[in-house]
């Protein structure tokens, strides 16, 4: 698989991941080739080091930032390893398609100390070039779960003592709902929301205010709100 970005290649280098050669460009600062540079001696890493116009047309009409690797494909868990952590916060996601939304999640969810995302392997973007730039590097330290079928893996979460609630819309105010213990939130696709199976799967379905005309925002958007109302409930109990 390869990878680009400043963020996504330095936090590759700095994880476990298997990095078999790094092509960086000449016109980047002195103080990140080094960087760079040192990462993958230390680690026994290829490192090319080619002009502008040499890596211009590697990137073509893309921005790589300067920098590409080649690593090893992402390696996704299995969803027990999930839910064989003592305290389990997850994000599962239900239909997101576009690597972006995909990439963004990844990032806040890792910031709000998620302990794994769960995705399903039809109907659903997978881990590519475009969401390990995305999520800035946050791709290298989260646990990633890919599910044949979404509607089993809540189930089996829910067995293992997990509340799992849906972020949409018509549910109750997230503020008032407990969001303590051990904590699955359902985020939906881009435009369709959460599917009609999986609000009659989860434990309830919660919602965001909404004050203004636009009564809905972005998936990552939403992703990071309810996420991080979590992370206030429990740091604040």
């Amino acid at each position: 698989m390869i990878i680009f970005g400043k963020n996504a290649v330095i936090e590759a280098l700095k994880s476990s991941q298997a990095v078999e050669k790094v092509t960086i460009s000449d016109g980047l600062n002195k103080e990140f080739l080094g960087l760079v540079s040192a990462l993958c001696k230390k680690r026994n890493i290829t490192l090319k080091i080619i002009s502008r116009q040499e890596f211009k047309k590697i990137e073509g009409e893309e921005n790589y930032q300067g920098i590409i690797a080649e690593v090893e494909d992402f390696k996704y868990c299995d969803l027990q390893d999930l839910l064989n952590e003592p305290h389990k916060f997850l994000c599962i996601l239900d239909g997101i398609e576009d690597p972006h939304n995909f990439g963004a999640i990844i990032r806040v969810a890792e910031c709000a100390g998620v302990t794994g995302i769960v995705i399903p392997k039809n109907r659903s973007v997978s881990v590519n070039a475009t969401v390990a730039k995305v999520s800035a590097g946050a791709l290298s330290h989260v646990k990633i779960a890919q599910v044949t079928n979404i509607h089993d893996a809540i189930d089996q979460i829910k067995d293992s003592g997990t509340f799992v609630y849906a972020a949409d819309m018509d549910g109750d105010e997230m503020y008032k709902t407990n969001l303590e213990g051990n904590i699955a939130i359902v985020v939906g696709g881009e435009g369709k929301g959460v599917s009609v199976l999986t609000r009659k799967k989860v434990d309830g379905i919660v919602s965001i205010p909404m004050f203004g005309r636009v009564n809905s925002l972005n998936a990552s958007v939403s992703a990071g709100i309810v996420l991080y109302e979590v992370v206030r409930q429990r740091e604040c109990k």
